[in-house]
Parts: structure tokens; C-alpha cells; sequence
């Protein structure tokens, strides 16, 4: 059976203030792909088993992961991707999810 996408979930607090950005780009991939789109506000525990870690160990937000529907969960977006002017960039955060998900589903 062929790896499918079956969420997107951001990993996030109402605090950190690249929160709406990162929402805005994984909810619009999701609503791109179809697919359904979760927000979990400080889950600490999902960041600790999914996310991506600096080399302390730990996990920072906002983190997009991509859930499939054979049980994997891959880190799509942890660092988000600044313009030329060093501003938070949309574009290119949602064009990082959907790479990274494609990469995912061709089995990277």
C-alpha cells in the first residue's frame, strides 16, 4: 500500500510570534492537499517523539509535521524561511511543507 498523507499538524504556542504565520502556511497546504490540519498548542510530548531537536536535545516550536496513514509522522517545517529581507516568508514555508511531504511519500 502507498504511503498517503492524512494530516498536517503544527506543533505550536499562541505566544511564539511566528504562530499565525505557521499556521496560515500549514493550514493552506492542507487545504490545498485535501487533507486534515491539527493544531496542538505545547505538546511537548508529541514535539519530544517527532520533532526536529537542536543538539541539546531539545525540540523548538513552531514545527509542522505530516501524518500518514501507514502510522509515520515526518517533521516537515522547523525552521521558518525568511525573505531577503529577513521577514518571515509564506511562499517558501508552504513550498518546504509540500517538498518535504513529497519526499516523504516517495519514500524519503
Amino acid at each position: 500500500m502507498a504511503r498517503k498523507l492524512k494530516r498536517i499538524v503544527l506543533v505550536s504556542g499562541t505566544f511564539h510570534p511566528l504562530h499565525s504565520k505557521a499556521e496560515r502556511a500549514a493550514r493552506e497546504v492542507a487545504e490545498e492537499l485535501g487533507v486534515d490540519f491539527e493544531v496542538k498548542i505545547e505538546d511537548y510530548t508529541y514535539l519530544a517523539e517527532y520533532g526536529v531537536k537542536d543538539e541539546f536535545g531539545s525540540a523548538s516550536i513552531p514545527q509542522v509535521f505530516a501524518e500518514f496513514n501507514d502510522g509515520t509522522v515526518k517533521p516537515v517545517l522547523w525552521e521558518f524561511p525568511l525573505n531577503e529581507r529577513l521577514k518571515p516568508d509564506i511562499v517558501k514555508a508552504k513550498e518546504q511543507i509540500k517538498s518535504r511531504i513529497e519526499k516523504a511519500i516517495s519514500g524519503g
